[in-house]
């Protein structure tokens, strides 16, 4: 299972993070505590391995701010956090995350029915369009197929002390943590080598009881 930190600002935090095992780094584009200039974030990318994917995290952005950065930044993925509907992800020219904020069944059903290369399920939006730090039902996930839950990135509220469960019960592509893995506002990296852990710990344990 893949894991991906958010909220990325400095380079040497980004560069631990990935030194640490992460699958993937966020960058916030959008207004945030954790935004940053495009600048930055490709002065930070330049100095990443190539195999951790860079996603670029967006609001209600023009398609074509959304390639442009995507472009200028060496970003794997745009992150769709606003209401950008099917015509805006028919027409966008780079591969795309979309993230829902999950309070229903309906809402789920409305994600998995969006033309993205992978869905990003979030507790119901805050403030800034995000997520706000809780975790939503799982058990709103029942049902899926392998194949759905493989498009799935699982986020809200996810920490050390319940990621290891989540990735139980949902099982899905990818899990993403941000504001967890702070202290006083700021990555710790810590907390983010301990939920790393947790999670390829857990998943190695799946794996084994699966072979059992």
């Amino acid at each position: 299972m893949k894991v991906k930190v958010c909220g990325i600002t400095d380079v040497e935090t980004a560069k631990r993070t990935a030194a640490l095992g992460a699958d993937a780094i966020g960058f916030v584009f959008a207004k945030s505590k954790r935004q940053i200039s495009p600048e930055a974030a490709r002065e930070i990318i330049a100095g990443l391995p190539a195999g951790v994917l860079k996603v670029g995290v967006f609001v209600n952005e023009s398609r074509e701010r959304v390639e442009e950065i995507v472009r200028v930044c060496g970003l794997d993925y745009a992150q769709l956090h606003g209401d950008e509907d099917e015509a805006y992800a028919q027409e966008l020219q780079v591969p795309f995350i979309k993230a829902f904020g999950v309070g229903s069944t309906a809402d789920v059903e409305a994600a998995l029915r969006y033309p993205a290369d992978y869905i990003l399920l979030d507790s119901p939006k805050g403030a800034y369009q995000g997520g706000n730090g809780k975790k939503f039902d799982w058990s709103l996930l029942d049902g899926l197929s392998g194949e759905e839950r493989g498009r799935i990135i699982l986020a809200g509220g996810l920490g050390a002390e319940n990621v290891a469960e989540a990735a139980r019960w949902v099982q899905p592509y990818m899990v993403d943590a941000s504001s967890s893995l702070e202290t006083d506002g700021k990555k710790d990296l810590s907390k983010i080598q301990t939920f790393i852990e947790t999670v390829k710990e857990s998943h190695n344990d799946n794996l084994h009881v699966s072979r059992s």
